[in-house]
């Protein structure tokens, strides 16, 4: 099948398979200028006769095509959902969304989405914060003593979510996923991406581990550091 234009195709698939919804949006990687050859086209339905939202996958006009089917309140239910664990991924999608099919109610959506994104993530309590440092410690210490390469990738893995995580939580930043991790530190800090990636970049081209163990050893350092000692959970209401 002949590949359409984004919104071309976007506005034949809603009318053909959303004839009778309320709004649609146009949103992704085609609306931000960041389109690439296996790109989908991420469409937002409001549709005011569902009871429950869903989400599903289409082919359709040369596209591979994922939909996001809510009502009104289902929509915002997820947007605090997203909120809540500091990826506000529908939010984004309303926010950045192009109109396909236009209603009032998506500038309603666009509103709370903006308020909701400019509002930042709940801030972390210093103990989850001393949480956080004893579990990026605990890997970094298996990374330093691991002698096996497959589990040094992994363990490197783990210790690169987990600090992208902790730099942008600490600092009231979204976090991400997948290639949304670097795209959130970007957002947060160009320098520091560029010196994220490149030590992880080093570790998995060459082997080297310093360039991994200095970055974490940076960002824990505010917050007091490294932390094994002393660290318990659970220990005060046990002894209640």
């Amino acid at each position: 099948m002949k590949k359409l234009p984004a919104m071309e195709a976007s506005k034949k698939f809603v009318l053909e398979t959303f004839p009778t919804c309320t709004g649609a949006l146009l949103s992704g990687s085609v609306v931000r200028g960041e389109e690439t050859s296996t790109s989908d086209l991420d469409i937002v339905i409001i549709d005011e006769n569902l009871s429950s939202e869903y989400r599903k996958s289409f082919i359709s006009h040369g596209w591979p095509i994922e939909v996001f089917v809510h009502n009104h309140e289902t929509i915002l239910d997820y947007f605090e959902k997203d909120c809540q664990r500091a990826r506000p991924s529908l939010p984004r999608m309303v926010h950045e969304g192009i109109p396909i099919i236009y209603h009032p109610i998506i500038d309603t959506l666009k509103g709370e989405a903006e308020k909701r994104l400019q509002g930042g993530p709940p801030k972390w309590s210093s103990e989850m914060i001393d949480m956080k440092r004893y579990f990026i410690t605990d890997a970094l210490d298996d990374f330093i003593g691991s002698t096996d390469r497959g589990e040094s990738i992994f363990i490197a893995g783990s210790i690169g979510e987990s600090l992208h995580e902790f730099v942008l939580r600490t600092h009231d930043h979204w976090i991400g996923s997948s290639k949304w991790v670097v795209k959130a530190l970007k957002e947060y800090d160009e320098s520091f991406a560029e010196e994220y990636v490149l030590a992880f970049d080093q570790f998995f081209r060459n082997g080297e581990k310093q360039p991994i163990i200095r970055l974490v050893d940076s960002v824990l350092k505010p917050f007091g550091g490294r932390l094994f000692d002393g660290f318990s959970i659970g220990e005060n209401e046990s002894s209640n």
